[in-house]
C-alpha cells in the first residue's frame, strides 16, 4: 500500500499495477449502515412471531433465542452479502461503496468475517461511536474491524461508456466465440478492473514502448488467469490485441444492457 493522499488511496497490486481509489466518507458509510440495519430489522421482524410463540411457554428462553438469532442474522447478513457481492452489502451497493483488501489483493472470506464480527465493538456505545472515532483518526478511514481485517472501504462510480470504436477490437473477436466463458468473465471482472484495462488502452501513446509491453503483458496474464479460454481462441493474439478484444467484450456487453 502506498501512502494515501487526502480522500484517496494509491494501491499497487502484486502485478506492479498502481491505481488510485477514492475512500468512502463517514457520511456515506453511516448511511449504508442505516440501510443495512433496516434490512436486518426487517428480517428479524419477519420471524418475530416465532419468538412470541416460544415466549408463551418460556419467556426467558424466548428472549434469549431472540437475542441469539438477531445476532446471527446481523452478522450473517454482512458476511454473506460481502462475500457473494465481492465486498458489498445492499446498503453499500445502493450508495456505490465496496470493501477491498488494502493491498489490492483478492478479498478473503476470513477478512469479511473478522470485520463483521468486530462491528459489535465498533458500534459501541451507540451509533458506531467507537468505529466513527477510529475512522476519523485513521489515515485510510478504517474502523477497528477494517484495521483488524486489513480492509478499506472505497467509493466506486459508474463508468462512462467510452467510444468503443477507438478500442479497435478485431472485427472477428475470438473471445465472443465462447459466450459462456465471456459471460463468466464479465461476472468476475470488477468495474475497477474494467476501468483499468480501458485507461491503459486509451493512454497507450503516453507510455514508452517497453513500459507498454510490460504493462499489457501483466494485465493480459491477470485476466487470462481469471477465466481461461481455449488455446485456439488466444492463438496468434498479442497481449495488446487480447486486451482490446477483452475491452470490447466487457464494455459492449455492458452498454448493450442499457435502455
Amino acid at each position: 500500500m502506498l501512502p494515501s493522499h487526502g480522500k484517496s488511496v494509491l494501491i499497487r497490486t502484486p502485478e506492479g499495477i498502481a491505481f488510485r481509489l477514492t475512500l468512502a466518507g463517514p457520511v456515506s458509510r453511516f448511511m449504508a449502515w442505516l440501510l443495512d440495519t433496516f434490512c436486518v430489522l426487517a428480517a428479524v421482524t419477519v420471524i418475530a412471531p416465532i419468538f412470541q410463540l416460544i415466549s408463551v411457554f418460556s419467556e426467558s428462553y424466548g428472549i434469549a433465542l431472540q437475542v441469539l438469532l438477531s445476532f446471527i442474522i446481523s452478522m450473517g447478513y454482512g458476511i454473506c452479502l460481502e462475500w457473494f457481492w465481492r465486498g458489498q452489502t445492499l446498503g453499500k451497493r445502493l450508495l456505490g461503496l465496496r470493501v477491498m483488501d488494502e493491498q489490492g489483493l483478492h478479498l478473503r472470506v476470513s477478512q469479511i468475517i473478522v470485520r463483521n464480527l468486530l462491528r459489535a465493538v465498533d458500534g459501541l456505545p451507540l451509533f458506531y461511536l467507537v468505529g466513527g472515532l477510529a475512522s476519523a483518526i485513521s489515515l485510510k478511514g478504517q474502523r477497528l474491524g477494517d484495521l483488524a481485517a486489513s480492509t478499506i472501504v472505497v467509493r466506486i462510480g459508474e463508468l462512462a461508456i467510452p467510444n468503443l470504436e477507438s478500442l479497435e477490437a478485431d472485427k472477428y473477436n475470438s473471445l465472443r466465440e465462447q459466450p459462456y466463458l465471456a459471460a463468466r468473465l464479465r461476472k468476475k471482472v470488477s468495474m475497477d478492473e474494467a476501468s483499468l484495462v480501458l485507461r491503459s488502452l486509451l493512454r497507450r501513446d503516453e507510455l514508452k514502448l517497453e513500459s507498454r509491453a510490460e504493462l499489457y503483458g501483466k494485465l493480459a496474464e491477470h485476466f487470462k488467469s481469471l477465466v481461461p479460454f481455449p488455446q485456439e481462441c488466444l492463438e496468434g493474439l498479442a497481449d495488446e490485441r487480447y486486451l482490446r478484444n477483452l475491452a470490447d467484450v466487457l464494455f459492449r456487453s455492458r452498454s448493450a444492457r442499457r435502455p
